[in-house]
């Protein structure tokens, strides 16, 4: 009985652990697996939560009672409508949330990397971020979900200036009036902020990082920020945003990397050995936290699950650990 209990108790903290690595769910491909198979892979491999950017009804009746974790996009294109009236997002987590009492919905990414300065075509959502987080977290207080379903939207790096050092990071002041009412909202309703923070765009678009601080190899410390000692390059940006949250006294807000990962093939740096170097020692890294935050472990969603061939260019189709068919790529240890 006791090596029994041991035994359960040991378990429990390795699922514990495990469930802290999530993936992304892109779904731009011509030959994915079909979505059961999809959730049989996530069980098979223990990986216990999943970020999708919108919602599929199809995927949601497939991960009901299976015990993973979603991460549900808000798209950027229903944030209008959303935003617009309370009825309007109330109807939108009736449909998308209550109908699946069975899945375990953990996030709602309202919008991804959306920001007023930002020249991609996101710029035009900007005004409905907030009031369709607003409407949304009052449609999951009135139905129950209140603390069990956390309402935020993923953001780049971008939001954020002068993140070299760390310590110096704030957000950029020319979008204040954008940014600090949303990170308000996640202090005031304890909800993290949702961080797509990659080394390997950093790297591949400056000459003076070198590639071992990108994919955690360094020998030592790199950059020395005061009483913090970096030794990887994505550590430094994560505590460059918790070093503007603090700033804009929101210190209390927790950082989730809702993307992170390396392409193996495409651009500058990529290579089946890289991406295997990065995405291992990202889930290792993760564990431990962040000099800003030690011992906090840091909850991580590697991008991506599976390579995605429809994107328009040969770099956004190779970030996945799968291929789009379902073959490992390359060996994970995901726990």
């Amino acid at each position: 009985m006791l090596i029994a209990l041991l035994l359960g108790i040991l378990f429990a903290t390795i699922n514990t652990r495990a469930s802290q690595i999530g993936t992304c769910f892109g779904m731009m491909a011509n030959n994915l697996l079909p979505l059961p198979d999809v959730v049989a892979q996530y069980n098979q491999y223990s990986i216990e939560r999943m970020r999708i950017y919108g919602p599929v009804s199809s995927l949601s009746q497939a991960l009901s009672g299976s015990g993973i974790e979603l991460v549900l996009g808000v798209p950027n294109q229903d944030l209008q409508t959303i935003a617009s009236s309370q009825s309007n997002a109330n109807s939108w987590v009736q449909d998308n949330i209550r109908t699946y009492p069975n899945v375990h919905f953990r996030y709602l990414a309202v919008g991804n990397e959306i920001r007023p300065n930002l020249n991609n075509g996101a710029a035009q959502y900007a005004s409905y971020v907030l009031p369709a987080m607003q409407n949304l977290q009052n449609a999951i207080n009135q139905m129950g979900y209140g603390g069990r379903i956390k309402v935020s939207t993923a953001m780049e790096m971008g939001i954020a200036i002068n993140t070299y050092p760390p310590s110096a990071g704030q957000f950029d002041p020319s979008i204040s009036n954008y940014i600090n009412p949303i990170v308000s909202f996640m202090r005031d309703n304890g909800s993290p902020l949702l961080l797509n923070c990659y080394p390997y765009f950093a790297y591949a678009y400056s000459s003076n990082i070198d590639l071992s601080y990108a994919l955690f190899t360094s020998p030592g410390t790199v950059v020395q920020d005061g009483q913090y000692a970096y030794q990887n390059l994505f550590d430094a940006m994560v505590d460059s945003i918790y070093s503007a949250l603090e700033k804009a006294g929101c210190g209390s807000v927790v950082i989730v990397v809702s993307e992170s990962g390396w392409p193996t093939m495409g651009g500058k740096g990529t290579s089946i050995d890289n991406a295997k170097t990065y995405n291992n020692n990202l889930i290792q890294n993760v564990k431990k936290g962040t000099p800003k935050r030690p011992g906090a472990y840091l909850e991580t969603y590697i991008f991506d699950m599976y390579d995605e061939d429809l994107k328009s260019s040969e770099l956004e189709q190779h970030w996945g650990l799968f291929t789009a068919n379902g073959d490992l790529k390359y060996p994970v240890n995901f726990n």
